[in-house]
């Protein structure tokens, strides 16, 4: 086997330009770790905030936390992979690449009757979609939810589990294409961004799925019930200013929660159960999965430009 593969490297924090591919040594497989050939890298907007030094990590650096691919080699201290084993994992990074290490612990089993393609778009924003749903605020049968961005990777996946856990689901959209395909994902009423909460003051939802961040987040609080909960996970038009905890009283007894996924995947079981629902819903036809379009390693900076216009449907991945 060659020992050596091309990467996307970040050697200084910037735009989409300064993505360049690399021909790298194979990374060493130590203990723990195992060495897979990637099939898929997904394309996430924390890539984008890491390239930019939003989230700052050290240069230089191969970007990419989530992937699925083929075992090739296994560490002396790891048990239950061998080589050959199709997985899927995300939160390690390097995935930008043909080759990567892996701690064997953040590894998850694809079944035969799932796609590496599938497998790659599935884990990052299928995991933070059954916490969103399961967890950070339950959906019960009957509820009526409000998630935003309802045409990206996690809001085409919240929606379909929302339904799956009796929801009613309004979702807002930029364009009428993308509008078009959060109702085929089963929205009940796909609302623009300019006047959703006057929509919906006057009944008010139980919870709001805000991945959106600052130009939403008032207008979210508006749209509540009272009692109401407003689930932030994300900021992709800006962070929120401090909120000051009388506005929550104000809005009629709010809660507001800002949770990420590494608090709701805090051991083995946690997330090997989270990841079989979403395997099961996948198997059974009961979830769908997006694929927008797969770019080579090559165009990962075209990719990352995609991404960031908010132009994009569902997932982008990327092509060792």
């Amino acid at each position: 086997m060659t020992r050596c593969g091309p990467a996307v490297v970040v050697g200084e924090h910037g735009g989409p330009d300064v993505l360049e591919v690399h021909n790298l040594d194979l990374p060493e497989v130590a203990g723990d770790q195992v060495l897979v050939k990637v099939a898929y890298a997904g394309v996430n907007y924390v890539d984008i905030y890491q390239r930019e030094g939003v989230y700052p990590r050290q240069v230089p650096f191969v970007p990419g936390g989530e992937g699925a691919g083929r075992v090739l080699e296994v560490g002396a201290e790891v048990s239950g992979l061998s080589a050959g084993d199709r997985v899927a994992w995300q939160g390690a990074p390097g995935a930008y690449a043909r080759y990567v290490s892996v701690p064997a612990s953040q590894l998850l089993r694809i079944p035969d009757e799932v796609t590496d393609e599938q497998a790659a778009a599935l884990p990052l924003q299928g995991l933070t979609a059954h916490y969103l749903a399961t967890s950070s605020y339950a959906i019960h049968p009957g509820d009526t939810v409000l998630i935003h961005a309802g045409a990206g990777g996690v809001g085409l996946l919240l929606t379909q589990i929302a339904k799956i856990r009796g929801a009613t689901v309004i979702t807002t959209v930029s364009t009428p294409g993308k509008a078009e395909v959060s109702r085929a994902a089963g929205a009940d009423q796909v609302l623009g961004y300019d006047d959703f909460h006057e929509e919906l003051s006057e009944q008010g939802v139980h919870a709001v799925y805000d991945g959106v961040g600052r130009s939403t987040f008032e207008r979210s609080l508006k749209a509540l019930r009272r009692r109401g909960t407003l689930v932030l996970y994300g900021g992709s038009s800006g962070h929120v200013a401090s909120v000051d905890p009388r506005r929550l009283t104000e809005g009629g007894s709010l809660t507001l929660k800002r949770p990420t996924l590494r608090d709701f995947v805090v051991d083995r079981p946690e997330l090997e159960s989270r990841f079989q629902d979403l395997l099961d819903w996948l198997i059974e036809g009961r979830l769908h999965l997006h694929i927008h379009r797969h770019y080579p390693l090559v165009d990962a900076k075209d990719a990352h430009r995609a991404l960031a216009s908010r132009d994009t449907v569902g997932k982008l991945l990327l092509a060792p």
